[in-house]
Formats: C-alpha cells, structure tokens, sequence
C-alpha cells in the first residue's frame, strides 16, 4: 500500500485508487495485531483505522472470550463512549494478574529473562494430557495456562495453588464447570470463562489469605468467594447466582467490576474488618485501574419535574420565575383566599354605614389630616430597597426566586470531609455491578470500607448496610424497589452518599440511626412507599443539597433523639408532610426548599425540638409549619407563603420560638395558636392522614401500635445480621434532655412579618400563655390581630398592625390580654375591638376606618397613655355595660367634618372612670397640615435593629456545628436576649 508524503486520507484514496468506504471493508478483515501495526504506518492511516470503531472495534469487543458487552449487565443497552477504548481497558484490566515482582530478590537482567522466556500451555480433559485438574496443577510452572476443556471437574478434596497460573475454560461459558474448593499459597492466579459450584464439603469454593486473584468472565453458582488481608481479589464480568456471595475480611483493596449478583440468601457481598496496614503487589495497579473505569464522569441524571419559586439565599444558584397574584388565584382558586375560613369580628359594612356623616365615607379620610406615622420602629421593613424593588413584607406578590441545590462539586469545594471520603481508596471497590433478586446487596460491619459506583441495586431486601464505624462511599448508583429501607447505616457508621438516585423503596430510602453520621449530598430520594429519610435512634448525618420528592410520607422524618444538620435541599411533592420532626427528634434544618406537600411543610410534635432556619416553606397544600402537641423548637428567618392553608399552625400545648420569619400571601391565616382541645382545627393537623403512619392522630394507642410494630420489624432485622442491640436503650430519658437544656415555658412569636394572607394576620385561640413580640402585621384580609380565647395571658407588644381589611385587633370575651407599645395604623375598620379582659398601655391607634378604640360586651380592660385618632368614628368608645379605666391618654380629631365624640361612653353606663384624658380638634384658623406629630415618643412601636431581619445576616451552609445548639430560652414569661424584658 501507498501513502503521499501529506498523510491525508484523500491521498491514500488517490494513491490507491480506492475509495474510503472500500479502505474501511478491507481493514474490518484484519486482526487485532494487524489494526495495532497499520496505525503506525501514519497519520492517515490511524484516523482511518480509529473510524472503525462502530465496525471491526465493536466485533473485536464482543467476540472476545473473556468480557462481555462493556456496560453489562446493568446496562447493556447502552453503546460505550468507544468500542476501541473498552477493548483496551479490558486488556489493561486482564494483565493485571501478571504485574506482580518476582518471588525473590533478583536483578532487573534476571526478571527480564524470566518475563520473556515462553509460557507452558497445559489441555486439561478426556484425551488429552491431564484428566484432572490436580494433576495438572502438579506438573505447572510458574505463569503457565492450564486449558481446560468441555466438561465437569471435581476434586473431592481442597486443591492448593501453589505457583502463579491461569486456569482458562475453552469454549462458551457454562461449558466447563468446576466443583473444587481451592486455596490460593502463591502471589498471584487468573481464572477466567469457568463456572464454580460448591463441592459437597464445603461452600467455599476458591480463598486467598495473602495472593491476588483475578477473575474475569466467570459464574458462581450458590458457592462463597472468600479473600482476607493482606490477600485481594479482582472479579470482571462475573456472575454470582443461587446464594453466591463474595465474602473480604480486612482486604486493603479489592475490586468487583461489572459483577452481576442475584438470588442472595444473605448479603451478595459482605466487607468486615478495618484493611490491614499491609498491602499486596496488586494494591497500586487495582487502584489505578479504579481511576481509570471510575462511572463518575458519567451522567446518570433524572428528569427532575418542580417549580422554583421563593427567595433566594446568599451564595447561592437562582432560578427565577414570575409570580402574580393573578397566577397565585388561578392556582388555588379565585375564591381560595376565603375558602373554608371564618374571619372573626372584624369591622363590617354595617357598621361603616354608622360612620357615614354628610357624605363622609370610609375612603374619604384626607391625608392631609392624619397624623404622619409612618417612621414608626418597624418602618423600615416596608420601605423600597435601593433598587426601587418591594420587600417581602410589603410586596403583594409572593417571592419569585428559590436557592437551586449546589452542585456535587460544590460541595466538595466547601467540606473538607466529604472531600477526603472521596479520595479515598480502601477496602472493597465495586463499580458498575448489578444487584438483583435477593436478601442483601453489600454488607459493611467492623471498622470495614467499601466504595461503591454506578451499581443497580433493585428487588432487594436491603440494598447497602453499613455498621460498626465501617465507613461506606456510594457514589452515582441506582437503589430502587427494596422491600424494605435502600440503604441503612448505624452503630457510627459514616462517609459520603452523593449523586445516587434512590427511589421507589417499600420502607426509607435512607434510614439513620444509632451514632451514624453520613455525609448526604446530591441525591435524588424519590417515589418512596414510605419516608424519604429517615433519622433516628441517635443518628446524626449531614445532608445537602439533595432532591427529595414525591415521597408517600415525610421526605424527611426525624424522631427519638435524631439529629441531623439537614441544608440546602429541595423537598417537595410528598404525599405527606415535607419534615416530620417529633418523639424528641431534634436537628438543624437550614435554607432548604420545602414546597408543594400535601400536608404541612414542616410538622414538629411530641417533644420534637429542631433548630428551623432560613428555608423557603411554600406551595404546601395545607399549612406551611405544624407545631402540634409538646412540639418544641427555633423557628426564625424562615419563609413561608402560597400555602393553601395557614402559613404556620401552632398547638398552645407547645412551645416554640418564632423569630424573624416572613409568612406571607398564605391562603388562611398567617399564624393560628390554637387549643389543644379545639375538634375543628386539631384533626387534620393531628395526623390523621392516610399513609401518614406514626405521625400524630387523635386514636394515641392505635398510633403507638403501629409504631411499636414497625420497631419490631426493625428488630429482627437487626437481629439477622449481627447487631443484637437495641437502639431504644440508648435514648436520652426526658430527665437528661431538660437537664442538658434549659427549658422555656412561655411560647414566644418575636420579629415576624405575617402579610398579605387571606384571613386573620395572628388568630389565637389558646389555653397557654403566649408572647407576641415586635411583629409586622399588614395588609391581610382578616383581622390583623383576632384573640379568640386566652384563658391565660397572651401579651401583644411592640407590635406594628398595618392597613389589615377587617380591622386591627379583635379581643373575643374573657380573653386575658395585654396590648402594650403597638402601633395599629389604617386598617379599615377599628383599630382595637375589645371585649375580654386585660389592659392597653403606650398604644398609637391612628388612621383607622372606624372606631380607634371600641370597648364593650362585659370586659374588663384598662385604657392608658395612649394616642388615638380615628378616621371617621370616636377615638375611645365604650359601648354597653363595659368596665374601663381610660386615663391619660391623647385622642385627636381626624376628618374636621367628623361631628363623632372622640371619648365616647353609653348612657348609663357607671362601671367606667374617665381621668386625665386630652381631647384635639382641628381649629379652624390653623393653615398647617398635618396639625399634630407625635413625638416623645416616635410613632410606636419603638424602633428596634433592621438587621434582625437582614438576609445578609444568615450564616453560611457549613457554619452551623453538628454540635452546636442554637437556642434562645424564655424563662417565668421573659425572653432571655430579647427586648421584651427592657420594656415589660
């Protein structure tokens, strides 16, 4: 053949007279040898013969004996990247066996020698020169091959190795069969294209205590592979089936490769013991050879269906998507603002039509008459930002941005950790195998390693356990229809689970519990029958930025002394709550997505207690937060809107705190505390939700039963597998806990804005105290603030009540209240409906449509040093046989046509003292407007720091301890930290 001096394929063309296409037929006839030497001849001809790749690479590929299709068996579907770069790894991968150094010490003149001398080739078989495979094993030198023909070998005793050979099964697999027990004494043997069964004394049927032993295209019928450190093993292509199973006993390094493992009896492959110090000749080359095939390049990503819509965080990937209140009504209704909702006592068209005087209506109250308040102390919450753009406590369209989850390596760039388990290289390699039909997939107790990628986990009982301290990296496999949890990890387990995808599962996806502590990134944990996640039992683990969705229950549920730190996730689409936190379940839950759950976005109960900070909880399709019975815990700087019932639902049984939260644009209302006892709010926010076992419910001993049969089933199978401790008897009893915390006795809602929800801004209706503190509460289309019943003292201070369409703030009868410092400005109707029993000290009621101050029913209340100017109606009315103290306080006249009395009380009324009280009209020779301001003090309420509320002030995702509890504690009715001391 002929080439020009330029190399060019058309000149080969030219030259030979032959068009490409012929060339290319030609080339499919050569060998392999004769490809290698033809791309030497030049440029040219390389291309030419690298084009072949879909041709006479894919055959070569196939044809050979020694490997399969190069994504079998979970994938054989699928084309290779490239025939040609398959087949030159497979060989890379084959030569590993005869790496090794020599026995004994020599020179490099020797070694060569030995290396190039020719290997023996021995037939083994009827008719040929060894019938047996013993005898042939007698006879063999060091690196010879052993030939064994068609047929059934059985030796009725263990056979011993030992020299380095290679025994090779000639024709198809399944043709030769071995039933022998054999244990490896030399450095290093190949077996490849045989199928092992179990001789009738043993089940082992091949072991190594210190060789490397590589096994390429073979078939393990209900028999044990057995390798132990310093001793490693390299199995490619094989099959384990009918019980097989691969047991490593403190292996420094081994690698299984492109295995299929079915019809386990017990785990398919079982890692115990730390690796030994010591490791073999094979240790470097397996590593290298892990680089080389490691799947992590690959994609195996799913097609992830969800909106993202919220707030952004700091430092994070945002994806934008616009919301009007248009589209948030098409969404849920045009009447779900209102739907199912009683708004209580606000200020009805009825009662507007009273204060019609000479054409006065409730909209014709001039600015220029009332009195400026608008720098109150939390002024600066509704004030545009720099770039003319709204906050969110004053923008009535929901958030349009949410934090998209950080990439893998993203992660990685931020933990020190995660980046080291990643690294990492010992114990048990296994890529690309296919785990199917069986009891078990991998199995790691004792200090063991494996690290596990691109692997098929499916019809199992368990895909992967990890336990006792063993350390475990899963890296882009695929867990899927396990009858029980997909994988579980305990007794300090730990490492790094990252970009799996994790679906479809009778029980968790991931369960948790006693003392492990995995790092969690990247995955996808979907479609399960039950929870998503689950910790508990002491369990602890970081999890970050995952997918978490459409899960039967809780995408993450955390009980009995859990205590994950659980960030930047996105939980969404569950068919039940999207955290399900209680029996003492703990944990800090920072900026995560939480949104389009069929019941609560985040659901904390019966004693749980978690730290809940900075997420997006959103497009719920009942209430955003659930603090039920006994539920605990720090809820501050969360968002919470576009739920379909109340932004947060709180039980007066419990205690939580809630700081700094925006819970805006929620269909009902923004923050409802209700009575333990009350039927028609408890139920649906007790549990009682199909496929919502174990969380909540009115029927406590049907509940605990199904529990405590769930417990069971988590017994025994501790049990089966060698952990004959009970994770129950290391809780924490209630006495450690409230020994180790202080605890808090007065319920605390301290720094919120509640806006824009389709109902009451803040509806109590408790049997508990309950402190409400500095809080921003506008534009709601209830009551701002409706206490519906307080049989103990619920305390409103400092708080800002703005422009809500009901009203102010509605006190039901025999309600103990306390309203001191606030500031009720332009709601449109009175300012305060009073009928309970309390007292108003320091309070500015400006701008409101009707009464600043209306007093009546039978309560009990008294008015002091407070400033009032209504819109149209009187300042302070008394109305009906109300007993009231009203002193010192300031009214002033709003609209000068206004012929209401500012201080107004029913005749016949003596129960009431009247007593230093200042009257202001307008004088008619005054030009000035407005004609008062109030000063010393400001506008109430008081100004408190902007940057409570500040998101810059969030902090990052890694700097929140595992260890580190952020708490704040309200002790004997007083928030330690807080203003609330200073001004009670």
């Amino acid at each position: 053949m002929h080439t020009s001096t330029n190399g060019t394929p058309g000149a080969v063309m030219e030259v030979g007279g032959l068009p490409m296409e012929l060339w290319r037929v030609i080339l499919a006839y050569l060998p392999l040898a004769d490809l290698g030497r033809c791309c030497q001849v030049c440029r040219a001809w390389r291309e030419l013969v690298l084009s072949l790749d879909n041709t006479r690479w894919r055959q070569l590929c196939l044809s050979c004996p020694e490997c399969r299709h190069p994504n079998w068996p979970s994938k054989p579907h699928l084309e290779p990247p490239s025939w040609r770069e398959a087949l030159k790894q497979h060989a890379l991968a084959t030569r590993t066996w005869t790496q090794n150094g020599p026995e004994h010490q020599s020179t490099a003149c020797l070694l060569l020698f030995r290396r190039r001398k020719d290997r023996r080739v021995w037939h083994v078989g009827p008719g040929f020169e060894f019938e047996t495979l013993r005898g042939a094993l007698g006879v063999a030198g060091p690196y010879d091959r052993l030939v064994l023909h068609p047929g059934v070998y059985e030796e009725q005793a263990e056979v011993a190795l030992k020299v380095p050979v290679e025994l090779f099964g000639l024709g198809r697999l399944g043709e030769v069969t071995l039933l022998v027990c054999m244990e490896q004494q030399c450095p290093t043997a190949r077996l490849c294209n045989l199928v092992f069964m179990p001789p009738w004394f043993s089940t082992v049927v091949y072991k190594t205590s210190w060789g490397h032993v590589q096994l390429d295209n073979c078939n393990f019928e209900g028999a044990q592979l057995q390798v132990r450190g310093p001793g490693s093993c390299q199995a490619r292509f094989c099959s384990f089936s009918k019980g097989s199973s691969v047991h490593l006993v403190n292996v420094a390094l081994s690698l299984l490769d492109s295995c299929d493992f079915s019809g386990s009896d017990a785990a398919s492959v079982t890692v115990e013991g730390s690796p030994v110090s010591e490791k073999n000749w094979a240790c470097k080359y397996m590593a290298a050879l892990a680089r080389t095939f490691s799947p992590c390049g690959r994609n195996y990503s799913v097609p992830y269906r969800g909106n993202t819509t919220g707030r952004a965080f700091s430092n994070a990937v945002l994806t934008k998507e616009h919301v009007s209140k248009d589209d948030l009504q098409r969404e849920n209704g045009s009447e779900a603002t209102n739907q199912g909702t009683v708004i209580e006592d606000g200020w009805s068209d009825g009662e507007i039509e009273g204060c019609k005087e000479g054409g006065i209506t409730k909209n014709s109250f001039s600015m220029d008459y009332k009195i400026p308040c608008d720098n109150h102390g939390l002024a600066y919450l509704l004030k545009p930002h720099a770039d003319g753009s709204l906050p969110f406590s004053s923008s009535p369209n929901p958030p349009s941005v949410t934090p998209e989850p950080l990439t893998l390596q993203q992660e990685l760039d931020r933990d020190p950790d995660a980046q080291m388990f990643l690294s990492s290289t010992l114990g048990c390699l296994v890529q690309r195998c296919l785990f199917r039909e069986g009891k078990g997939g991998v199995h790691i107790s004792n200090y063991g390693q494996a690290r596990l990628e691109g692997n098929v986990f499916r019809c199992l009982n368990y895909a992967v356990r990890c336990i006792q301290n063993s350390i475990i990296v899963m890296l882009q496999n695929e867990v899927f229809e396990c009858k029980a949890s997909g994988v579980f990890l305990r007794l300090s387990a730990q490492g790094l689970i990252a970009e799996n995808d994790i679906h479809s599962n009778g029980e968790a996806g991931l369960d948790i519990r006693k003392g492990a502590n995995p790092i969690i990134v990247c995955n996808r944990i979907h479609s399960g029958l039950r929870s998503g996640v689950v910790v508990l039992g002491k369990g602890k683990g970081s999890l970050r930025s995952n997918r978490i969705y459409n899960n039967k229950e809780a995408g993450l549920y955390i009980l009995f002394s859990g205590n994950p730190v659980v960030c930047g996730n996105h939980i969404l689409q569950g068919q039940a709550a999207g955290i399900a936190i209680n029996e003492n379940g703990r944990g800090i839950i920072t900026e995560n997505v939480i949104k389009e759950n069929q019941w609560g976005g985040v659901d904390i109960r019966r004693g749980g207690d978690p730290v809940l900070k900075n997420n997006h909880i959103c497009h719920g399709y009942s209430d955003g937060i659930v603090v039920g019975e006994r539920g605990r815990g720090l809820i501050e700087g969360n968002h919470v809107y576009c739920n379909k019932g109340c932004g947060v639902w709180v039980m007066s049984s419990s205690l939580p705190q809630l700081l700094r939260n925006y819970i805006t644009h929620n269909c009902m209302y923004g923050l409802a505390v209700f009575c333990r006892k009350d039927p028609e709010n408890i139920e649906a926010r007790e549990g009682n939700w199909p496929a919502h076992d174990g969380i909540g419910g009115d029927d406590s001993a049907d509940r605990r039963a199904v529990v405590e049969e769930n417990e069971r089933e988590e017994q025994e199978n501790l049990h089966e597998e060698g952990d004959i401790f009970a994770w129950e008897s290391d809780l924490d009893s209630e006495d450690e806990r409230h020994s180790a915390r202080r605890s808090i006795s007065v319920a605390l809602v301290e720094n919120n804005c509640m806006s824009f929800n389709g109902a009451v801004g803040l509806y109590v209706k408790t049997s508990e105290p309950l402190n409400i503190y500095a809080n921003l509460v506008n534009a709601n289309k209830g009551v701002g603030v409706s206490v519906l019943q307080s049989s103990h003292l619920t305390r409103l201070v400092a708080n800002c009540i703005l422009a809500n369409v009901r009203g102010g703030v509605t006190v039901e009868t025999d309600s103990r209240v306390e309203l001191r410092n606030n500031g009720i400005y332009e709601n449109k109707g009175h300012g305060i409906n009073f009928y309970g029993i309390g007292q108003m000290v320091e309070n500015d009621v400006v701008g409101n449509t009707g009464y600043g101050i209306q007093v009546s029913g039978s309560c009990d209340v008294k008015v002091v040093r407070s400033r009032v100017q209504p819109a149209l109606g009187s300042g302070i009315a008394i109305l009906g046989p109300a007993k009231a103290v009203v002193t010192d306080n300031q009214l002033f006249q709003g609209h000068p046509e206004s012929k209401k009395s500012l201080l107004y009380l029913d005749p016949g009324n003596d129960n009431c003292v009247l007593r230093n009280n200042s009257i202001s009209r307008h004088n008619s020779s005054c030009t000035s407007f407005p004609p008062w301001i109030l000063e010393n003090p400001p506008p109430r309420p008081p100004a408190s720091s902007p940057s409570g509320l500040s998101s810059s002030q969030y902090p990052s995702r890694l700097g929140i301890s595992m260890t580190t509890r952020i708490s704040a504690t309200v002790e004997s009715g007083c928030h330690s930290g807080s203003m609330f001391c200073s001004i009670l």
